[in-house]
């Protein structure tokens, strides 16, 4: 192969290998029930046991319970990629305690499509708000050098065309701070249910 055709395969084949969904991690599975439809996540339990061990907690104790998906960021670049937030929208009284911060840098795991992650504010204030990625171009929300990143901790193995359905919904033009200008749904999805699957 010709040295200019050889670069630009490497390339493709770079681009494509940060784009691709990461590959479903081996811990429990956790079935998340809207009034659209399922979405089902596998848990990185070996990877990143303190966000894993939170998030079954809040679901055994049917916290996420009548909550919803309430927050769409989507890319300027490219509306159909962003994130899809859910949880309980800092509601105090279905709150757990705040858990410790696992970076990317130290669980292997990365901001790609379906990628699950914790909704925080400093590190070390995740509760029970997270995220769903969708498409590419997250991975900045990786752990970097004067970055601590969120802390990834699940990928979404069922239901992926619902979550990019929810987060083409309409939003609210106004937010609750610069960054979050314009990401309010108009009508938020109730999660019915988030429950371990046998």
């Amino acid at each position: 192969m010709r040295p200019k055709y050889r670069a630009f395969f490497c390339g493709l084949l770079a681009l494509i290998a940060t784009a691709a969904p990461a590959a479903p991690p081996a811990g429990p599975r956790v079935r998340i029930e809207t009034t659209m439809g399922p979405i089902v996540i596998a848990l990185a339990t070996k990877q990143a046991p303190i966000t894993t061990q939170n998030f079954l907690r809040y679901a055994d104790e049917k916290r996420f319970d009548g909550t919803t998906f309430y927050r769409a960021a989507r890319g300027k670049r490219d509306p159909k990629a962003g994130l899809l937030q859910g949880g309980i929208d800092h509601h105090i009284p279905r709150a757990l305690p705040p858990i410790a911060h696992e970076p990317t840098s130290r669980t292997g795991l990365s901001h790609v499509d379906g990628t699950v992650s914790m909704a925080r504010n400093a590190p070390g204030t995740a509760m029970g708000d997270f995220f769903i990625i969708v498409g590419a171009g997250s991975t900045y929300l990786d752990a970097r050098p004067g970055s601590p990143g969120y802390a990834a901790f699940g990928t979404v193995v069922s239901g992926m065309p619902l979550v990019r359905r929810i987060l083409a919904m309409p939003t609210w033009p106004g937010g609750f701070s610069k960054e979050t200008i314009g990401q309010s749904l108009r009508a938020p999805v109730r999660i019915v249910s988030v429950r371990r699957v046998p």
